[in-house]
């Protein structure tokens, strides 16, 4: 990868998501719909207006997603939920159109990607990369041992919302970068800093790149807890200093997700 993929854009095929597990209490698709009072309910699955997107083109033939790009795909539903099974071949067939793209996206499903996956994916298509959600140990030892079995190209971890220490350290082989963060909202859990510490020292000890990207809104530290405004949460996470990055990845670490 070279230093031009610091762009990136999103594109979100279908919208909407059903709650799986501990990190989905409290899940932001949710939140942000019931800010604006959505008419449909969250939890039903729909396509968008922006499914094509990755093949639109500008009035002079220029794609609308510019070569180059992170795509950041799917981040206000899962990609691999069964509502989108028959709206899913499509989706494969775009990103390997466009190949002078990078798609990420994350799931909580890892256990449903191996019947997802296109005839031709082979050992994986080369512009793809793929991220398991963790939020606590059982969905740890549940999902990563999934998640190495797979043929993935590129493989991320994000552990987050962290809703407790969480040991990978048995995982990470293969993982190109963990990303880990609190949780936001209102009604956050608790996010200490001692297990972003202790997931830090799993991932520098394994050779893995790690991000710690956001505090959560409920943070403790040094034993003090500290309830920290959404506009403070990935500037303070940041100023931590305590990123482990190794050679490039395809995520760059100025992107502003909300990951829980």
């Amino acid at each position: 990868m070279t230093e031009n993929w610091n762009i990136y854009a999103d594109w979100n095929p279908w919208h909407g998501c059903t709650r799986i597990s501990e990190g989905c209490r409290h899940c932001y698709v949710y939140r942000q719909d019931a800010m604006y009072s959505a008419a449909v309910p969250s939890s039903t699955v729909r396509r968008t207006a922006a499914f094509d997107l990755p093949l639109r083109r500008r009035r002079d033939g220029r794609y609308r997603i510019a070569p180059h790009k992170v795509v950041f795909t799917c981040f206000t539903s899962d990609f691999l939920l069964p509502q989108a099974d028959p709206w899913r071949p499509e989706c494969w067939r775009m990103m390997r159109l466009r190949s002078d793209c990078m798609f990420y996206f994350f799931t909580k499903r890892i256990d449903r990607l191996a019947s997802c996956l296109p005839p031709d994916w082979a050992d994986g298509y080369p512009n793809v990369m793929v991220g398991c959600t963790v939020e606590n140990q059982a969905m740890a030892d549940y999902r990563l041992p999934i998640f190495a079995s797979l043929p993935v190209r590129h493989k991320s971890v994000i552990v987050a919302p962290m809703l407790e220490h969480v040991d990978i350290s048995a995982h990470l082989a293969g993982i190109e970068e963990v990303a880990a963060g609190g949780e936001s909202g209102t009604q956050a859990r608790l996010c200490d800093y001692d297990w972003i510490l202790d997931l830090r020292r799993q991932c520098v000890e394994a050779g893995v790149a790690f991000r710690f990207h956001q505090t959560g809104a409920l943070f403790r530290k040094d034993g003090r807890i500290y309830r920290i405004r959404r506009r403070h949460q990935l500037s303070q996470a940041h100023k931590a200093g305590i990123d482990h990055m190794i050679g490039d990845y395809y995520v760059p670490t100025n992107v502003k997700f909300d990951w829980d």
